[in-house]
């Protein structure tokens, strides 16, 4: 971080920065569609998009490590683990109405809260720092892989533990689940009286030519 060489405000955008701005739009739309969205595959993939769109964020403010990063750890390996949840679990592929717990306001409260508090902190940290573009690269390998497992590598293994009970807990709930299937049809044979294919058909058996000649 280094203030810039060339004085430029609001009112003087470059390109870069009208860039970081229609990038960030689209971010926050995607975000937007993935928690209001009620198909749990469609909001995985926006998902995507909204991570995707954050990666773009870091190679626009000349942290390329930090980008790969993102895209690596959560496009590559976060969005798998839910769609491969999804799948473990059986998730419904169209709308699911039970996707939405009743408790929408006081979320979007709680969302609101963070959201201003989170810009205010960042505004007030970085309010007089100004990225220079134009010189080195402040976000390269080197600098941020120190800070990042000297500094920060207590929450990077505890994103791994979270992750690992994350897969751990979708393979839980997909034995339980074959589990019940498979109990609810050893009963069901016992339950049903056995019938033969011309009373479940409704129709009358055939007659023999014995009972015919006795007919007669």
């Amino acid at each position: 971080m280094s203030l810039a060489a060339a004085p430029h405000g609001f009112l003087s955008p470059t390109g870069v920065e009208i860039a970081f701005l229609l990038v960030g739009l689209v971010t926050l739309g995607a975000a937007l569609v993935t928690v209001t969205t009620r198909q749990l595959v469609h909001a995985a993939l926006w998902l995507v998009v909204a991570l995707g769109g954050l990666a773009v964020e870091y190679l626009l403010l000349t942290a390329e490590f930090i980008a790969w990063v993102q895209v690596l750890i959560y496009v590559g390996s976060v969005v798998v683990l839910l769609l491969f949840g999804l799948m473990l679990t059986k998730a419904p592929i169209g709308r699911s109405p039970d996707a939405d717990s009743g408790n929408r306001w006081a979320a979007l409260a709680v969302a609101v809260a963070a959201a201003v508090a989170l810009v205010w902190v960042v505004a007030d940290a970085f309010r007089t720092t100004w990225i220079d573009l134009d010189g080195p690269a402040a976000g390269t390998t080197r600098v941020t892989g120190q800070s990042l497992f000297q500094n920060w590598v207590l929450p990077f293994e505890a994103l791994s533990v979270l992750l690992l009970a994350a897969l751990v807990g979708a393979i839980v709930l997909s034995r339980k689940v074959k589990a019940d299937a498979a109990a609810s049809g050893a009963a069901a044979p016992a339950d049903t009286p056995a019938t033969g294919p011309a009373s479940s058909s409704g129709e009358k058996p055939a007659s023999s030519p014995g009972e015919k000649e006795g007919a007669r």
